[in-house]
């Protein structure tokens, strides 16, 4: 299993404070360098400046990538650009996730003037589409969500860059399994991650694909401070966002994105108190110390160094791509994010992994 390290907007760091947690995590092994893509600053940016600090470290820098670009951002053909530009000036050294992001909301669609999409068939369209053109191809392709005429990328050689589909449920990760070089998970149990498995390896049987081809990645967060409570905290707001949805869900709404996702894990009935306790209008801050210590270790790890590497070994069971996302109790302090990328360093996970 390869290691990698996540770096977020929410860590609260400079520039150079970035840089410095990614000649870090290099001077430790970490093998790869993520990011998540927002509205903030650019994603493809990004990487090529933490590959380029690694390089100062390790002679030809270590991978980054992005995990996930929601595509409703750019076009399939713009994201192969910016992607294959990264990945030509990294001598390959990038891998671009891309998913669906929220776009399954209404809200989101009306904000983006965006029709009613069938996200399955916008994400297969991409996929494809990205493919071909970052494999060199002339690519023309018509479908209900593109349309292109013999687009080829200006890029020489052909940028081959691996392309990540952000998946949660059966269909998506299917999908991913048909076509995609690689999954990205978020927020699994041990658990999920063999059922996620079980449902790539489906999508690999119809296209005749050896599933073991497809890399099965994830970010786990970690939150490390000696005070437990305070990192507890910290991990709860980390996660109560994705679990819950940003409203209050009626039951169909339930049905779809990471709401879903925490249900088919179980956590149903841990889920609706909370919505009780929100529809009493309890603060961010009730909510996060209500929120069950059950789903938080059950994804996540939040107290002392000492038992990080530990834990996330237990959480990383059948994942072929261990992303540690670190979640700062102190955001804004580079100390915070050097401990976890200390704690979780890769060769203290594969001593218990290998235990």
């Amino acid at each position: 299993m390869d290691i990698g390290i996540g770096i977020d907007p929410t860590l609260g760091l400079t520039t150079d404070e970035e840089l410095e947690v990614s000649k870090n995590a290099a001077k430790l092994n970490y093998k790869s360098i993520w990011t998540p893509e927002g509205t903030g600053y650019d994603s493809f940016q990004t990487c090529l400046m933490r590959w380029q600090a690694s390089k100062e470290i390790i002679d030809g820098g270590i991978y980054t990538g992005i995990a996930v670009f929601p595509v409703m951002w750019r076009s399939p053909v713009a994201l192969s650009m910016s992607g294959g530009t990264v990945s030509h000036l990294s001598n390959g050294k990038f891998i671009m996730g891309i998913g669906a992001g929220s776009i399954y909301r209404s809200e989101v669609r009306k904000k983006m003037n965006l029709p009613n999409l069938s996200m399955l068939s916008l994400m297969k369209d991409y996929i494809i589409i990205m493919r071909g053109l970052l494999a060199g191809d002339r690519v023309t392709y018509k479908s209900k969500t593109s349309s292109l005429e013999g687009i080829k990328l200006g890029i020489t050689p052909p940028p081959k860059t691996p392309i990540f589909l952000g998946a949660l449920g059966p269909k998506m990760l299917s999908l991913a399994g048909e076509l995609a070089d690689g999954v990205a998970l978020n927020w699994c149990t041990p658990e999920q991650i063999q059922w996620s498995r079980e449902k790539i390896n489906e999508g690999a049987d119809i296209s005749n694909r050896n599933p073991s081809d497809i890399t099965v990645s994830q970010y786990i967060r970690v939150c490390i401070d000696k005070d437990e409570e305070k990192a507890r905290i910290k991990l709860a707001k980390a996660t109560m966002h994705y679990a819950l949805g940003p409203d209050i869900p009626n039951s169909s709404q339930r049905k779809y994105g990471y709401r879903a996702h925490f249900e088919r894990m179980g956590f149903s009935e841990e889920l609706l108190k909370l919505d009780k306790m929100r529809k009493n209008n309890a603060s961010n801050d009730e909510i996060a110390k209500a929120f069950p210590e059950k789903i938080l270790k059950s994804v996540g790890y939040y107290g002392n160094s000492i038992g990080a590497a530990k834990e996330i070994s237990k959480l990383s069971k059948g994942l072929d791509n261990l992303i540690v996302r670190i979640v700062s109790s102190q955001p804004g302090d580079i100390d915070s994010a050097l401990e976890v990328i200390k704690a979780c360093a890769p060769n203290k996970i594969e001593e218990h992994i290998n235990a």
